[in-house]
């Protein structure tokens, strides 16, 4: 009889001690697929493949402003495109006084991933879906969400704008009535 109770403490105890390193695996197995899954969560994501890339530097000269997509504006392109590879384009946009709304009024949308608007001189009166109408002076920005419809409704004569848009090659549309 004594042989048996101690088997039973022997057997008992290699039960106990599977049981324990069970739940230390699990244990540990749990804090390990935690720390995967938090290293998972707070890892740098991996970047797609990089369009190739040089630094683009413009200086002022009054003579880069050109003709462009409106009549009623001059572009200087500074040189972002040709530096991206395409990824990016941007250009300081002049708007040509007076404002006439006729001309200017035309509600379109742009098939672009990214635009932003920045007012580097005067002022300009912008409509856009779901935001209204605002206007924007010098040292105001704004970005306009991928296809939504806007237009221009005011400028003042001196108004120049920066423009960056994602990415260089996107399309206008015009939207009627």
């Amino acid at each position: 009889m004594a042989k048996q109770k101690r088997a039973s403490k022997g057997t008992a105890k290699k039960v106990a001690n599977r049981t324990l390193v069970k739940k230390t695996i699990r244990k540990v197995g749990a804090v390990k697929a935690t720390k995967v899954a938090v290293k998972k969560a707070t890892a740098e994501p991996v970047p797609a493949k990089r369009r190739k890339q040089r630094a683009a530097v413009s200086h002022y000269r009054e003579e880069d402003f050109e003709g462009g997509l409106r009549a009623y504006a001059k572009y200087r392109d500074l040189g972002v495109a040709a530096a991206t590879d395409g990824l990016a384009q941007a250009h300081v946009i002049r708007l040509i006084g007076p404002c006439d709304p006729n001309e200017v009024s035309k509600l379109h949308y742009h098939d672009a991933e990214f635009q932003l608007v920045y007012v580097l001189n005067g002022w300009v009166k912008t409509y856009m879906d779901g935001v209204g109408e605002q206007t924007m002076r010098q040292g105001s920005s704004w970005t306009q969400p991928p296809r939504i419809k806007h237009l221009i409704r005011d400028y003042s004569d001196n108004c120049e704008l920066l423009e960056v848009i994602l990415p260089a090659q996107f399309r206008t549309v015009e939207v009627k009535g």
